[in-house]
């Protein structure tokens, strides 16, 4: 059981981008060692909405990697391309309550409008939505659709701000309205957002509890809000260390990341151990496993 006594459903969502490497691994194994610690189930959804970066034939290629680690899913993975009806139905019902709105603006057009206002600040790469089309009741095909994040709307806290206790990270906490702006729900081409999918996903498959990479973290904030403006539940989350190259980046795809070799399983299972803070170990692949469930159970799900 999760805490508050609620049935413990957890997930593993990787984008079929390219096949899993050490990075994705770790959280792959955290995600599999928290359901087990809590007597849980996990599940694995292959977050493919945004289709035009998916690789054919990687979705299957991380199954395959997956389950030669011994991390097998307690029911049938989905894919979040079957699942667009569920993303337009929850769009639908966020413009009804007036809590969506069209866009028309270019990242061009926005870099344009922040600099007309003095502000030419970045974050994380990207550019704080100023609001332009907010009221400007855009109609038509080919638009964007953003969610309100100004202060005194349902979609935000009074005050704009966002508090979430991350099980690993602590008291976190963020201004959305200030920090992200009036964010994408579904980009004018017509794929729906990751906020919104996994936000709609987790609620659809009753997850209670998301583990996930430290690089995520700062998507919580939004997808609380989302949550929030959905009527939906908010899982307890925790947020795992990051693996790194040699340069101190973020292993990654975009970073030259090798796909996971699986042919010495519990070699590659031991690097995620040792980022994790837990134990390698000598012996087979389900020996160790199970020492890792009880390793991950001190460190975060302690007997009370």
């Amino acid at each position: 059981m999760g805490q508050g006594g609620i049935p413990y459903i957890g997930r593993f969502a990787p984008s079929p981008t390219g096949p899993l490497h050490a990075g994705s691994l770790v959280a792959a194994l955290a995600s599999w060692l928290d359901a087990q610690a809590h007597g849980g189930h996990w599940l694995v959804r292959i977050e493919d909405v945004d289709t035009p970066r998916g690789v054919p034939g990687a979705d299957h290629l991380i199954l395959q990697q997956l389950h030669a680690c011994g991390l097998q899913p307690d029911a049938p993975p989905v894919w979040q391309s079957q699942r667009s009806a569920l993303y337009q139905q929850a769009l639908v019902q966020l413009i009804e309550q007036h809590q969506a709105y069209a866009c028309l603006c270019s990242r061009k057009a926005i870099a344009t409008a922040l600099a007309a206002l003095g502000q030419q600040r970045h974050r994380h790469g990207e550019l704080v939505y100023p609001g332009t089309c907010r009221n400007a009741g855009h109609t038509g095909a080919s638009l964007a659709w953003r969610l309100r994040t100004e202060a005194g709307t349902e979609a935000s806290s009074e005050a704009c701000t966002v508090h979430w206790q991350d099980r690993r990270l602590g008291a976190q906490q963020q201004d959305v309205g200030e920090e992200v702006g009036d964010f994408v729900l579904k980009r004018a081409d017509g794929c729906f957002s990751y906020q919104l999918a996994v936000v709609v996903d987790d609620a659809a498959q009753g997850i209670s509890h998301v583990v996930r990479g430290e690089d995520l973290a700062d998507n919580t904030a939004r997808q609380i809000v989302l949550q929030g403006a959905l009527g939906l539940p908010t899982p307890y989350y925790l947020h795992t260390p990051l693996v790194r190259n040699a340069q101190g980046e973020k292993l990654s795809k975009q970073s030259g990341a090798k796909a996971l070799d699986t042919r010495e399983p519990l070699a590659a299972l031991n690097a995620a151990a040792r980022c994790l803070g837990l134990q390698p170990h000598s012996g087979h692949m389900g020996s160790a496993l199970a020492a890792w469930v009880l390793q991950w159970r001190a460190l975060y799900n302690p007997v009370p």
